[in-house]
């Protein structure tokens, strides 16, 4: 596809993201399974219904324009999700895994924010208020996704994940 005008940019950005978005869909359960905390599979858990509900925006963005839900592959997702899989075959500490959990998927939602910011600006320029506006309710979930998983590691998973050093070091 020939990306002529912005307008195919965007169009082309959202084939992206869609794929993006079932990407996650399908590695979230596998990432809450990989967890030993409650509180990080809770979050993820309320994280891949979120994502279902980003997904069906898409969709509706996507219907209203005519034009087929189809995604392109987004590689990048691929290889964020495949650095994700190699960290749960590492031979680690649960709560070291952890840690590295909530790392992979903060690098998820960095690359939905800044997919999603560039698609809601670019609707906002092409003049489709409500793509705009619906891309904004998801570049918000991202964010206040990412700032959940801050706020997890920084008052529990990383301490915990501290906490068992101090144990191996005294040995």
């Amino acid at each position: 596809m020939k990306l002529g005008s912005l307008e195919d940019l965007y169009v082309d950005q959202l084939k992206d993201l869609l794929d993006a978005e079932k990407q996650i869909i399908k590695a979230l359960p596998k990432m809450a399974k990989a967890t030993s905390s409650p509180e990080l599979q809770n979050a993820f858990q309320q994280h891949l219904e979120q994502t279902k509900g980003q997904l069906q925006r898409l969709e509706q963005i996507f219907d209203k324009s005519g034009r087929p839900a189809r995604g392109k592959k987004c590689k990048a997702m691929e290889g964020i999700i495949e650095e994700g899989k190699e960290l749960m075959d590492q031979d680690a500490d649960d709560d070291v895994l952890n840690a590295g959990l909530i790392a992979a998927a903060q690098k998820v939602e960095h690359y939905e924010i800044a997919g999603y910011g560039c698609v809601r600006t670019y609707a906002e320029t092409l003049g489709d208020r409500e793509a705009a506006s619906l891309l904004q309710q998801t570049l918000d979930e991202e964010k206040q996704t990412d700032e959940k998983l801050t706020q997890l590691a920084e008052r529990l998973i990383n301490v915990r994940a501290t906490e068992g050093q101090a144990v191996e070091s005294s040995r």
